[in-house]
């Protein structure tokens, strides 16, 4: 004879063997899944995976600039400190640990020190956290050069320190541009670790797409702040002669104009605000000037109601969208996870 059996939630009547287990898997499939970030920035990696349905418990982030804006925007804990000074015994476990740790010692444009630059060193107290805190997922975002950097032999070792904590790993460089609707050059590495080999099984980095959006689509017709304007310039008339159309971005390289015939957005950089020969321009109604830091925003993905303070220096907002992820990226990846772990 079949036994019955009750579910305390639900005392209208007893439930087959089948009945209940179909219950109890339609409830895992409903949790959310919790997040914690480190080097969490302005919050990019965990906008992305809370709008693909995870619940973000806490993050970590050194510069207090970087922490307001945070603040501005999240409401869960955010620890504003150094990671080393971090206790990972007294750190809230996580099914998803995250931490887009710095890049700067790896890329193209740094002095690729790796591990011998302090900053590359602070890869190693990111495992000792994931190493207490020993997640189901564990999630590394970094710059593309990160796999080539001294012909491989640093990635070797990231890869060699993660599978020392019984993870198993795929990654990927992807591209804004072709992961996402949005029209930025943006070229990164993502590493997606599991503690489970069914999950690791189940996963797969998302699809291109061929959905874009325009330049023009994220840019403002025009500003009323004079100061993002190139017209007192010395090198003005020459961006005059050459900037024709408004839908691309230029760059003043120096002693050139360089077009982005692919009509995309360059890669944007945390030294944006300090103007230089790499600073993305634009050609709006009124004339040429660089973007602002909202308009960096939607290149990184973020909408208008993310909140920028008021308060905060416009240097800071434009090191802080160059210093983040492109948030439909990190979603698209956040998706692919939550299905494997849900399988």
């Amino acid at each position: 004879m079949k036994q019955a059996i009750r579910i305390p939630e639900i005392q209208d009547r007893d439930y087959s063997f089948g009945e209940v287990m179909n219950k109890l898997t339609n409830q895992a499939r409903k949790k959310h899944f919790t997040v914690a970030s480190l080097f969490a920035g302005i919050g990019g990696v965990d906008l992305g995976f809370e709008n693909a349905g995870f619940s973000i418990k806490w993050a970590n982030e050194i510069d207090e600039k970087a922490c307001k804006t945070y603040r501005a925007n999240f409401s869960h804990k955010v620890i504003c400190d150094d990671i080393k000074n971090l206790n990972p015994k007294k750190l809230e476990k996580v099914d998803i640990l995250t931490a887009g740790f710095p890049c700067q010692a790896f890329s193209i444009a740094g002095y690729r020190k790796g591990f011998e630059d302090d900053r590359g060193s602070i890869f190693f107290d990111l495992m000792k956290i994931a190493k207490e805190i020993k997640p189901r997922v564990l999630f590394l975002e970094n710059v593309k050069n990160l796999k080539s950097h001294h012909q491989g032999q640093t990635f070797k070792h990231i890869v060699s320190y993660v599978e020392e904590l019984c993870y198993k790993i795929k990654y990927q460089v992807m591209n804004t541009c072709e992961y996402s609707n949005i029209p930025q050059n943006r070229e990164r590495i993502y590493i997606v670790c599991f503690l489970n080999q069914k999950d690791y099984d189940n996963f797969e980095f998302p699809k291109k797409t061929d959905k874009r959006l325009s330049i023009k689509d994220l840019v403002d017709r025009k500003v009323n702040d004079n100061s993002y304007y190139y017209n007192k310039t010395k090198y003005y008339d020459t961006l005059k002669q050459e900037m024709k159309s408004q839908d691309t971005c230029y760059q003043w390289r120096r002693q050139y104009v360089r077009e982005n015939k692919s009509n995309l957005c360059p890669t944007l950089t945390a030294n944006m605000g300090t103007g230089g020969h790499n600073v993305p321009l634009v050609l709006d109604d009124k004339d040429i000037r660089k973007l602002t830091p909202r308009e960096c925003a939607r290149f990184q993905g973020f909408n208008d109601s993310f909140k920028l303070p008021s308060d905060m220096p416009k240097s800071a907002l434009y090191k802080q969208f160059g210093n983040s992820v492109s948030v439909p990226v990190i979603q698209a990846i956040a998706k692919e996870i939550l299905k494997a772990l849900k399988s």
